[in-house]
């Protein structure tokens, strides 16, 4: 008696530990996934944030007006950095550059002070680069803005396409981890079906039979997501020290919202695959159970 119910308590021992395995297994590849659009995301934001717009300054345009303009710019919700740059500024950079001071042979700075503005990342668009511009040529102090359309229609059409392939990789991984891991739970309960089906004949019910899966099923989830997680961040550290750089791009938010990913989609996965599973087998009659 004693040695049949170590047999059964290792081999219940056994399933957990291959659910778990094959869970983990599946969540570190869905928090992959989940990592990859995370930084896609961080990564395209940068890079509109990056874009400059350049306000030309007038002549008659003092320096306390154009710091002035720069604070009105300031508290605009679509600026994410504003920059005043004197024209004495720009003068030297531009001698530097080239080597000689223009203002020698022309007698006159022949450079304009310039605002340089780059957006959030929601503004980085055509539709709201325009009524930006429109916003701002109203403004006599301002001769010419300029920002290269081309470059932001490019970033915007590129980063579209991007996202496009990301959520259909994300859509096909998603499925195929559902099934794996409902195929596991599945041959988990399998072997319970019989014990199940006397239950129900002793008058329990799907709630109370359901229960002590539903609680396996949790744990599965819980301790795969923790495993997947240590694998995973094992995974960035190794990133660090081979390129340090990456540091910029992975914040410690990249990380949270992964684990986080990983903690639901462990969570919700199993409990989900573990309910349809049991759920399958309680509605089976007795003589049904012996043909699967």
């Amino acid at each position: 008696m004693s040695k049949n119910i170590l047999s059964k308590g290792k081999k219940g021992g056994m399933q957990i530990a291959t659910l778990c395995i094959s869970t983990t297994m599946v969540l570190v590849l869905l928090g992959m996934i989940a990592f990859f659009v995370i930084i896609a995301r961080n990564v395209s934001n940068s890079v509109k944030e990056n874009l400059t717009v350049t306000l030309m300054l007038s002549d008659s345009t003092t320096v306390n007006d154009g710091h002035e303009l720069t604070r009105v710019l300031y508290h605009r919700p679509y600026t994410h950095f504003v920059d005043y740059i004197g024209k004495e500024e720009i003068l030297k950079d531009e001698s530097k550059q080239m080597g000689i001071n223009p203002k020698e042979f022309l007698d006159e700075n022949p450079f304009s002070s310039t605002i340089e503005l780059t957006l959030k990342a929601d503004f980085a668009n055509k539709d709201s680069l325009k009524w930006i511009e429109k916003e701002w040529k109203k403004e006599k102090a301002i001769t010419d803005i300029t920002y290269q359309k081309d470059l932001i229609n490019t970033v915007n059409d590129n980063i579209r396409r991007i996202s496009i392939v990301l959520l259909i990789l994300v859509a096909v991984f998603l499925l195929i981890s559902i099934s794996l891991i409902n195929n596991t739970i599945r041959l988990g309960v399998y072997s319970q079906r019989f014990k199940m089906h006397t239950m129900k004949l002793v008058g329990a019910s799907y709630g109370y039979i359901r229960k002590p899966f539903m609680w396996r099923m949790f744990l599965v989830g819980i301790i795969s997501s923790i495993f997947a997680c240590i694998i995973l961040a094992g995974g960035i550290y190794a990133l660090f020290s081979f390129e340090p750089e990456v540091k910029e791009i992975i914040s410690v938010e990249v990380m949270v919202l992964m684990a986080a990913s990983v903690f639901v989609l462990g969570l919700v996965i199993s409990l989900a695959c573990g309910f349809f599973s049991v759920n399958r087998f309680l509605r089976m009659k007795a003589s049904d159970l012996y043909k699967i």
